[in-house]
């Protein structure tokens, strides 16, 4: 079986048409060949920052298998490129596919900030634990220029509001001296999301995240300044991590973590043919 060349640093290999669309766009064959004769690059593969501009930040979670009240995503769509990532469908309502487009049209919210300011301003808001992170990661690369996830915690420390954290990037430990001001008065909480102990695993199955060595620094790092962390052993994948549900358990506890819980893989909507070529 011939197969396609890799999209380097990249989890997902295919761009699925998006369900909301009635016409899909697909790379013909032949030009592909046609550019690697030619000594062409017929995929850059470069990452585009677009600025969007919601009207508001923090949605309300009604769905039952999640356990959060609200949240919120200063960006939409993912760099880290994790090939099950459960958020991937949700491209599609921007009218970009789930696949490559995920991880490489990434929509920056600026004005979130200002957004949540608002929010907690208002006399009908009742303070309740909104988590950054409900969809896509607030620490993805995008961060480290944007900082609008930091910005944000700002805005929760001025109010004394609580907030929660999902992230797998070591970036989070830049805003350490706010957490460490949140958690004095028990108003954080960060969930790191750990997948194998494997950099070999890592490296093809969630292609630009911190390596594994960090992020288990960064639960020790969180832990020994007495931020409550919640390790995600997610998700479970049979025959590429399930072996690893004891070894992690094991480590992240030894490391400081508060608490563990798990997901098993779910590959619903477009993530099914997106992880099936990515198998392949």
């Amino acid at each position: 079986m011939d197969f396609k060349p890799l999209i380097k640093g990249r989890g997902a290999q295919l761009n699925t048409p998006n369900k909301f669309f009635e016409l899909s766009h697909e790379t013909d064959g032949e030009y592909l060949e046609y550019c690697e004769k030619e000594g062409e690059v017929a995929d850059k593969n470069k990452t585009l920052y677009l600025e969007v501009f919601p009207k508001t930040i923090v949605n309300k979670v009604d769905s039952p298998d999640v356990g959060m009240g609200y949240s919120m995503n200063p960006y939409q769509g993912c760099e880290h490129g994790c090939i099950y990532c459960y958020a991937r469908n949700s491209h599609e309502y921007w009218g970009y596919s789930a696949g490559l487009d995920f991880e490489r049209r990434i929509l920056v919210k600026k004005e979130a900030p200002k957004l949540l300011e608002a929010l907690l301003q208002k006399k009908t808001w009742k303070a309740h634990p909104i988590v950054l992170s409900g969809n896509t990661d607030c620490y993805q690369p995008a961060e480290k220029h944007f900082e609008i996830t930091r910005q944000c915690l700002e805005v929760f420390l001025k109010y004394r509001h609580p907030v929660a954290i999902i992230t797998k990037n070591a970036l989070v430990l830049r805003d350490l001296d706010i957490l460490q001001e949140l958690a004095k008065d028990n108003l954080i909480g960060v969930n790191v999301s750990v997948t194998s102990l494997s950099e070999d695993t890592r490296r093809i199955l969630e292609p630009r995240t911190t390596i594994i060595k960090k992020r288990l620094e960064t639960i020790e790092t969180l832990s020994s300044h007495n931020i409550p962390v919640n390790v995600m052993l997610a998700p479970i994948i049979p025959a590429i991590n399930s072996h690893e549900i004891l070894p992690m358990a094991k480590t992240v506890s030894q490391l400081g973590a508060r608490s563990i819980a798990h997901t098993v893989v779910r590959l619903n909507g477009a993530i099914a043919e997106i992880f099936t070529d990515w198998i392949k």
